[in-house]
């Protein structure tokens, strides 16, 4: 009886506790299988995380998360504005190598035909050309791998050719005029990434310098071209900037201080947690008083419009060409542990007269953004100064000359696109790269007789005795491209120019090749037109009544 009186005794005791349990196994499977749904709706900003949380724990199927923050992060940031992006850490390499001025490889410039690497340049003074690699080879090993076949692709070649500093690469090469494979061990090292690719005297006394894009190396570079050209005895200069998308701010800045007296705004940034911060001329530029003309087109952009804005907003030269892209938007650059970033936009720039030469979008996927310059081209406006719009104010530079915002930087004088000889003969052969094929085939070709010749007139001047023009009509012809004579006829010179100038590149290099281009270039000819008469700087609005 005792013992009985004992059980009932601790019996609330069991079930008191086994309550208590009971709440505790509710509550945790509560939480684990419904509440996470009421905190990701409820935890506001968190609910990315949170959701992420949830697909990583409970999903049905094992899954990347990484893969999915990659496919997600880029669809959040396009419902912001068309210069918001992420970009993964293997692309951010590539990006970087752009801005920096260098890379880490073995220092060859490469085309891939018929599913194998072919060398087209090889860089001086770099590893593969210590190595003994010649322009020509065919690269069929990396490493003893076999590296050719339809899998093989830019991305594959640079991931495998590039490394670290220091590391070697074997590599078997199939060299025109020797029996089978020779193999070549290089030592990777830094590969320079000029920005500055051509800078001559064009004239007596005029220079000329190409600006590639913005990076770290790009100031030191133009201060040794300048003054390589001052040697020249340059007198007046031409800055081409046509195809510059931009690159870094403070570089571009760098470079407008050299050609502006002291104290003069160069640009302007600003945005809702982004208080305005001025860039200004410290007055150590040595070119301030030099006659200047800047050149643009639709493709010059970003840091390229802060350049050409303070120019013409200065009154400090004259800008030729046609309009530019139009990106007035500031990012700045956050980095993630896995090394991949965003570019998020944080402000907007003004050039000095107070105009952001921003382009207007909408927020989201904007087709009509992505569109713009084909919009251009159909509306007419490469054509024709007067089918440019101007969606935004009126501004006015130092001297009270009217520039417009809201739509990129429109030059002081329009040069239209020469379409005057274009076929739609002339267009396929362009389009479809068989140019560019043909150039590459007849240089590997005839190699051995190009090589003897090192100055781009002389390369010329023997092209045009080849009859090059009808070599690459039969080869396109081959190659699916049917013969049109009356077209051929009226495109010759436009063929021509572009066969010559492609050989020209692949035999001697890219200050070559300009040189050339810029011998019938119509938008070269407006420039040497206005520094001969002496209307580099541009004129007050009341010289002109």
């Amino acid at each position: 009886m005792a013992e009985t009186n004992n059980k009932n005794r601790f019996t609330p005791l069991i079930m008191a506790a086994c309550t208590v349990v009971g709440i505790i196994i509710g509550t945790f499977y509560t939480s684990h299988f419904s509440g996470n749904r009421l905190n990701i709706i409820n935890s506001g900003s968190n609910r990315l995380g949170n959701l992420l949380h949830l697909i990583d724990d409970q999903y049905v199927d094992p899954i990347n998360i990484d893969s999915l923050v990659d496919a997600v992060i880029p669809q959040i940031l396009t419902g912001l504005d068309p210069h918001s992006v992420y970009i993964s850490a293997e692309e951010m390499e590539v990006t970087n190598d752009d801005l920096k001025g260098s890379f880490s490889g073995i220092g060859i410039e490469f085309t891939i035909r018929q599913d194998t690497i072919h060398v087209q340049n090889v860089i001086a003074g770099g590893p593969a050309e210590r190595a003994g690699l010649l322009a020509g080879d065919k690269i069929v090993t990396v490493d003893g791998n076999a590296f050719t076949g339809d899998t093989i692709d830019n991305a594959t070649a640079m991931r495998r050719l590039k490394g670290p500093e220091g590391s070697k690469v074997t590599v078997s090469v199939v060299r025109f005029g020797h029996e089978g494979t020779t193999d070549y061990t290089i030592t990777r090292g830094e590969i320079p990434l000029k920005s500055i690719t051509a800078a001559y005297m064009i004239n007596d006394n005029t220079g000329y310098i190409r600006i590639k894009n913005f990076g770290e190396t790009t100031y030191l570079e133009l201060i040794n071209a300048l003054a390589d050209l001052t040697l020249h005895e340059m007198k007046e200069l031409i800055i081409d900037m046509r195809g510059n998308t931009g690159g870094l701010l403070h570089r571009a800045v760098q470079i407008i201080n050299e050609f502006l007296p002291r104290n003069q705004l160069i640009v302007y940034t600003e945005g809702r947690r982004s208080p305005r911060q001025e860039f200004r001329s410290d007055g150590h530029g040595h070119y301030a008083d030099i006659p200047l003309i800047v050149l643009i087109d639709e493709q010059s952009a970003s840091a390229t419009e802060i350049f050409a804005g303070a120019i013409q907003d200065n009154d400090r030269g004259t800008i030729i060409g046609r309009r530019s892209f139009g990106k007035g938007l500031v990012q700045q650059q956050i980095e993630f542990s896995d090394h991949s970033i965003i570019r998020l936009t944080v402000a907007r720039y003004y050039t000095p007269s107070g105009r952001c030469i921003q382009k207007p979008y909408t927020a989201g996927t904007d087709s009509d953004y992505e569109l713009d310059l084909m919009n251009r081209y159909e509306h007419g406006e490469f054509f024709n100064q007067d089918s440019i719009k101007h969606d935004g104010p009126e501004f006015f530079t130092r001297s009270g000359r009217t520039v417009y915002g809201g739509g990129g930087i429109t030059p002081d004088i329009f040069v239209a696109e020469d379409t005057t000889d274009y076929t739609s003969y002339y267009q396929q052969a362009a389009m479809s790269g068989l140019i560019l094929q043909f150039a590459y085939t007849y240089t590997d070709d005839n190699r051995p007789k190009l090589q003897t010749i090192t100055d781009y007139r002389e390369l010329e001047d023997y092209l045009l005795k080849q009859n090059i023009v009808e070599k690459f009509v039969n080869y396109a012809d081959s190659h699916g491209l049917k013969r049109r004579n009356i077209m051929i006829q009226r495109s010759r010179k436009l063929l021509e120019r572009y066969v010559v100038s492609r050989i020209i590149y692949n035999m001697l290099n890219e200050e070559a090749w300009t040189q050339y281009v810029n011998g019938d270039d119509p938008v070269i000819r407006k420039a040497l037109d206005v520094i001969g008469k002496g209307e580099a700087f541009p004129k007050k609005p009341s010289d002109n009544e």
